[in-house]
């Protein structure tokens, strides 16, 4: 039983309770420290993995050396191949073969007192070694995509809320080989409110523009695992999916198993690669398709930023080579089209409900062509793009009719109510 002092107060242990979910909350999704891992960067490489050594020598030191000249042979062979058809490799020297490799990643490895067991990768630079190999144009690669991990377990599904084995393996592959141009965020910051579980089920595009744009990517790619343990400690199950899309497309499924909970990360890494190879051949398809609903429409260049050829002009409504000042067949002259202008608002963005409210009464103004949000930040201050039909003064009254508090610096308007 709790005993409170002949003070207490009910209502201020509620108000206390209130305001500590609501900080607390914000806080704990931003500032949690059992998220975020940084993606390795292998976008001017080309990478060759697996490979297996098994070399005696004099010493371990030595052994080790000659299994690192070896994998080097056996990674410019395998490359080669990989671009030439399964053709021979023609032989470079060790010298040679150091000028192409970046580094070497130690996957496994084993030293004795004169022997070296490892399973080595090795990683070529994009440039050099495709000059080398003749084939520097076929390292076409697609438009940015951008990833967001979601892995199930039980009925709880998590992306970068937490972190998680299967996020954790997506930041560790190196995409530089692939055709894939990822797009991987490091899950910190406002990663976890803007890229949750819930993102991915959402169908409307205009949050996913928004979304797309700030991360600099043209589409969505939502690889899944869900994990199925048989007992604690015994086996473990993966059956993951290959998503693509706002809409979450179905691409291809896949089921890997390892013996122990130990194994899930090898399991993790594995099935990366195997999702990988999914859609590089849902690229070469073509199924990886740009969704035209996700491009964000592109606004129309003030004048006073225009070139002089950019600038809109009036046009005559009968026909484009008639003069627009040219009178009507009433004597009365023709009224000129307003031109169409582009303007930049900023608004505070607090939730995903004033951002729709704004742009819901920015497009009812009348002028205004178009109205969308290109930079997104919950929380914050957003940006807005709009096309208008006429000059700021006219827009900043309609604003105002509105409602909106306005201000306007350097042609840019800031708005609130």
């Amino acid at each position: 039983m709790i005993a409170y002092g002949r003070n207490f107060r009910p209502w201020l242990l509620v108000l206390a309770l209130l305001l500590a979910g609501l900080g607390y909350g914000v806080v704990a999704q931003i500032d949690g420290s059992d998220r975020g891992i940084v993606p390795l960067d292998t976008s001017n490489s080309l990478e060759v993995g697996g490979i297996q050594v098994d070399v005696y020598a004099k010493s371990g030191r030595l052994a080790r050396e000659a299994g690192w000249r070896e994998a080097q042979r056996q990674g410019w062979r395998l490359l080669w191949a990989k671009y030439h058809n399964g053709a021979g490799a023609p032989a470079l020297g060790d010298g040679g073969l150091d000028s192409l490799i970046s580094s070497i990643v130690i996957e496994e490895e084993h030293i004795s007192e004169n022997r070296y067991v490892a399973k080595l990768g090795i990683i070529f630079d994009r440039v050099r070694a495709g000059e080398v190999m003749g084939v520097s144009g076929q390292f076409s690669r697609s438009a940015p995509l951008l990833v967001i991990p979601v892995q199930w377990v039980g009925q709880t599904p998590q992306s970068f809320e937490v972190r998680t084995p299967w996020q954790e393996a997506w930041a560790r592959f190196r995409a530089g080989s692939s055709s894939i141009d990822y797009v991987r965020p490091s899950g910190t910051g406002a990663d976890p409110l803007l890229l949750n579980v819930a993102q991915t089920g959402r169908p409307g595009r205009r949050w996913w523009r928004a979304l797309l744009d700030q991360y600099g990517a043209a589409d969505v790619l939502i690889p899944t695992v869900r994990l199925e343990r048989s007992y604690p400690g015994g086996p473990v199950k993966g059956y993951f999916t290959a998503r693509y899309g706002p809409d979450n497309r179905v691409i291809e499924t896949f089921v890997l198993q390892v013996d122990s909970p130990s194994a899930i990360p090898a399991m993790m890494d594995e099935g990366v690669k195997r999702m990988d190879g999914v859609y590089n051949n849902a690229l070469s398809a073509g199924l990886l398709r740009p969704d035209t609903s996700l491009i964000i429409e592109q606004p129309v260049v003030a004048p006073e930023d225009a070139a002089p050829d950019e600038v809109a002009t009036t046009v005559s409504a009968d026909d484009n080579d008639a003069d627009a000042s040219k009178p009507t067949d009433d004597g009365d002259d023709s009224e000129p089209v307003a031109a169409i202008n582009g303007f930049t608002i900023q608004f505070d963005s607090p939730d995903e409900g004033t951002i729709n409210s704004v742009e819901a009464s920015i497009r009812g103004i009348p002028g205004v062509k178009s109205a969308s949000t290109t930079s997104l930040a919950l929380g914050g201050t957003s940006v807005m793009r709009v096309s208008f039909a006429g000059d700021a003064g006219m827009l900043k009254l309609g604003l105002s009719a509105r409602g909106f508090s306005v201000s306007e610096s350097g042609g840019t308007f800031r708005v609130s109510r």
